[in-house]
Formats: structure tokens, C-alpha cells, sequence
């Protein structure tokens, strides 16, 4: 399975911006997808995970209430809808395959990752 995660950029402060996670090579319907970041220094930590049918999610403590995922099955994609964004949620965000139908929380749990897309939040 390769992942191809796009959608970053420069954002000020309270702005908004859409990552968006393609699979290809397998489908990956059966499977719950996740997305992490990585701050420059930092260990990566987990952000949100959806269950096989886009009928549960999960998001860490954090950033709930401004981020949202979601999941097209029949394009094989998640997406992370982040809104309200601050200078703290600069990092690179990385999108996984689990490798179970529930939402999973920990990178150990993910078995496929993609490249990562650079998210940057001006003051």
C-alpha cells in the first residue's frame, strides 16, 4: 500500500486548511485510517482515526472541536479538516493505514504510512 498525503502549506493563525491521504495499490476499506504529526523535536503523536466505514472517529484531546476526519471509501482516501488553526499545530502530518477495522490511537497500531505533508501556522 503507498499513501500519498497532500494538503499542507503555510496558514496564519486561525485559518483553516485540508489534508487529503490517497491509498493505492490495495483497497483499504477493511481498515481504520489515522493521521499523526511530528513537530520539529518532538516524538509523533497521534491526531484523529476513523473506523472502516467512516461510522466512528477519534481525535486526540486536544483538537477536538477543530479538527475533523473523514473518509471516502470509494476513492480510498481520508481527509483531515483543520479549522481554527494555531502556531502549535506546525508539523508534519503523516496519514496511516491500521491494521484493524476499529480506530486505533498508537503508530504501532498502523502498518502503512505516507510520506508526510508539511504543515506551517504563522503568528
Amino acid at each position: 500500500v503507498q499513501l500519498q498525503a497532500s494538503g499542507g502549506g503555510l496558514v496564519q493563525a486561525g485559518g483553516s486548511l485540508r489534508l487529503s491521504c490517497a491509498a493505492s495499490g490495495r483497497a483499504v476499506s477493511y481498515y481504520a485510517m489515522g493521521w499523526f504529526r511530528q513537530a520539529p523535536g518532538k516524538e509523533r503523536e497521534f491526531v484523529a482515526a476513523i473506523n472502516w466505514s467512516g461510522s466512528s472517529t477519534y481525535y486526540a484531546d486536544s483538537l477536538k472541536g477543530r479538527f475533523t476526519i473523514s473518509r471516502d471509501i470509494a476513492k480510498n482516501s481520508v481527509y483531515l479538516q483543520m479549522n481554527g488553526l494555531k502556531p502549535e499545530d506546525t508539523a508534519v502530518y503523516y496519514c496511516a493505514v491500521g491494521r484493524t477495522p476499529g480506530p486505533v490511537t498508537t503508530p504501532a497500531q498502523y502498518d502503512y504510512w505516507g510520506q508526510g505533508t508539511l504543515v506551517t501556522v504563522s503568528s
